[in-house]
Formats: C-alpha cells, sequence, structure tokens
C-alpha cells in the first residue's frame, strides 16, 4: 500500500510503499522527546515528494541515525540508517502519515535508552 505524510506545515513530503503492521515505540532520549511511533521500512521504499532547503539532519552519539526535521515547523516525519548498504532502512513517524488508525497497530515498546 502507498502512504502519503509531511511535517506539519507541508514544506517537507514523502510518500513509502509497505504493509503496515507494527509500529515500534523507542525510549531513547530523542524518540521519547518527539512522542514518534516509528515504522521501520527498506530505505528505498521512501520516496521524497517536497524538501527543498527546509529538511534538516541532527544525529547525536554514535551518529548512525539521521533524524530528519522541517527547518520550518519543527516536525520530525522521518529518520534513516546513515549507512550506504543495501540494508539500509527508513524509519516513518506514523503520527506524520494520512489516513493511518494508530488505535489499531500493535505497538513494540523498543528500550533504546539501553542500547
Amino acid at each position: 500500500m502507498l502512504y502519503k505524510g509531511s511535517c506539519h506545515c507541508g514544506k517537507v513530503a514523502f510518500e513509502v510503499e509497505g504493509e503496515l503492521g507494527m509500529a515500534v515505540r523507542c525510549n531513547c532520549s530523542i524518540c521519547r522527546r518527539k512522542g514518534a511511533l516509528l515504522w521501520a521500512v527498506p530505505h528505498e521504499k521512501l520516496s521524497l515528494v517536497a524538501w527543498g532547503d527546509d529538511l534538516g539532519r541532527y544525529t547525536f552519539g554514535k551518529a548512525q541515525i539521521a533524524h530528519r526535521f522541517c527547518r520550518t515547523c519543527g516536525m520530525h516525519p522521518f529518520a534513516e540508517d546513515v549507512s550506504q548498504g543495501s540494508e539500509r532502512s527508513a524509519y516513518i513517524n506514523l503520527n506524520c502519515l494520512e489516513d493511518v488508525d494508530l488505535t489499531a497497530i500493535e505497538v513494540f515498546e523498543f528500550d533504546g535508552r539501553s542500547a
């Protein structure tokens, strides 16, 4: 299924293809503050539709994940592996997708704080 998503102001927009089965709630220092529900997909399933100069990048710790955000509204619509390998993933913030019933999705609690 094709899902469409964006930041709050719409300057960062994307599409993602896949079957949405489960979400992950991570308790690491950034995910807990963002309140994101994440859906991991192969990176090639994520297509940016609009971004321009508005797509920011933030990394911390081991800098393995690029947390993407809109420089205008501050929303974090997705994150992505910074590796260039074929197993690269994107982590979609389900709160930024259109027409998704979040109450119908099973949530896995991930202890990113200890990882």
